[in-house]
């Protein structure tokens, strides 16, 4: 089913409940986004490990040192990367968390560094969000008062430390 926006045309790839996997019409990319209403603070859905891997790729999120999980379930691996968040992976607690209201129709979307501490593939990020940080590379590469404005995760906040 084809569906317009403000951003485009877009087709839903896939539907799991409280969110869809939706792709977009012209660059084909895959966004996560809400089908319900959620509060800051609410537990959006818990989450697991469906593999864990010593090296990071382009969708594990990191849970230690030499420890990266590909995420159960799979459809969560679609949460995009911005540098204002909407949700964040407490990889403690094995939670999906929002950050903020989220409202039918947003997309769920997380600051990678808040879980990598150095990341597999480094990008220039177009989030367009005015807290955008342009360069993302992993919490190792970011100065520590721009990190202060996340929630980070229990593994980056002792990286954090033990750099300091």
């Amino acid at each position: 089913m084809l569906h317009q926006t403000n951003a485009g045309s877009y087709s839903v790839f896939s539907s799991h409940g409280f969110a869809e996997v939706r792709e977009h019409n012209l660059s084909l990319a895959k966004s996560l986004h809400s089908l319900d209403h959620f509060y800051t603070g609410d537990v959006i859905c818990k989450f697991k490990a469906a593999a864990i891997l010593k090296k990071p790729t382009y969708l594990t999120v990191q849970t230690g040192l030499d420890e990266h999980i590909h995420l159960k379930p799979e459809f969560l691996k679609f949460t995009n990367h911005s540098c204002d968040p909407t949700v964040f992976f407490d990889t403690s607690l094995m939670q999906f968390v929002a950050l903020k209201e989220i409202m039918p129709g947003d997309e769920f979307t997380f600051f990678y560094p808040s879980t990598e501490w150095k990341m597999a593939q480094p990008f220039e990020c177009l989030c367009g969000s005015d807290l955008c940080l342009k360069h993302i590379a992993g919490a190792a590469e970011m100065d520590v008062e721009i990190l202060k404005r996340y929630r980070l995760t229990g593994f980056i906040q002792q990286q954090l430390a033990a750099k300091l």
